[in-house]
């Protein structure tokens, strides 16, 4: 298919940090039928809060053994058999990466084990790739930007001297080339403009900004055949927060540029509902 002058392969990818985790999952059980992979930093399952904005920062955060996977799963298939999300069976082909940081003190590991529970029920072993002994803190994992590992900043971007958006990309597509540390991006950063998609109320009613960002790398400008892999920043990653350093510097475009993705990073924003700018899970 085409997206104004670029040629996409149909499937996607997806993936995500922290609520940006949650998002990914999301996008993916809800529409596996395309979606080949996701990828989570710092996330749990799906449907964790079951609507409840306590449950949402208290067990789905801190308190692993309060989320029982018998209501996630009956909710999922309910969903699945009332034709509110794809047939669950799409899930089999699908591939999962899941990264928590040994020194993640925002969620905690024991949660992103519970979303391992939950794919498990759906996708073979083999599909399914953990990653549970790095140091790191809440953050996106690089090989080169951000704070130390083991701390928290206000970027939750972070150098761990592990390339995650690399690992989760090679483990969903597989075959990849992997950028070196200092790579830099030959690609362009676009800002494009979210509002159109929200034709009956202003992005902001929906807690979106009014613009994205998207990288292109050059061969994907000059024709190439590329596939389209979607970023969700965290909360308090958006445009507003950090500007584009999440987009700039999470480690996807590097990986793009030798491997002709485009990079979709979607904005979520604060309104007084939702005062970090979270994607909605």
């Amino acid at each position: 298919m085409s997206a104004g002058s670029y040629t996409l392969e149909s499937s996607v990818s997806v993936s995500g940090i922290s609520s940006g985790a949650y998002m990914a999952n999301q996008f993916h059980v809800s529409h596996s039928g395309r979606v080949v992979g996701t990828g989570m930093f710092a996330g749990g399952p799906y449907y964790c809060a079951i609507g409840n904005a306590l449950t949402a920062t208290n067990a789905c955060m801190k308190y692993p053994s309060s989320i029982s996977m018998i209501p996630l799963k009956a909710y999922t298939e309910t969903c699945a058999s009332t034709g509110l999300i794809d047939p669950l069976s799409n899930l089999a082909r699908g591939r999962v990466f899941i990264f928590s940081g040994t020194k993640d003190s925002v969620l905690v590991q024991g949660v992103a084990k519970k979303l391992e529970d939950y794919y498990a029920a759906y996708i073979p072993s083999g599909a399914i790739k953990t990653v549970y002994n790095i140091a790191a803190e809440h953050s996106m994992p690089t090989d080169s930007y951000g704070g130390a590992c083991g701390s928290l900043n206000n970027e939750y971007l972070n150098n761990c001297n592990y390339n995650g958006a690399y690992e989760a990309l090679n483990h969903i597509h597989g075959g990849l080339q992997k950028p070196s540390s200092s790579a830099g991006q030959s690609g362009q950063l676009i800002l494009f403009d979210q509002s159109e998609f929200f034709n009956l109320a202003p992005a902001i009613t929906y807690g979106m900004d009014t613009a994205g960002y998207v990288y292109v790398p050059t061969a994907c400008s000059n024709g190439a055949r590329c596939r389209l892999h979607i970023a969700f920043h965290g909360c308090l990653q958006g445009r507003e927060k950090i500007s584009d350093k999440f987009a700039r510097f999470a480690g996807y475009n590097q990986v793009a540029d030798l491997n002709n993705f485009i990079i979709l990073y979607p904005q979520a924003r604060t309104i007084a509902t939702n005062p970090n700018g979270c994607w909605d899970w």
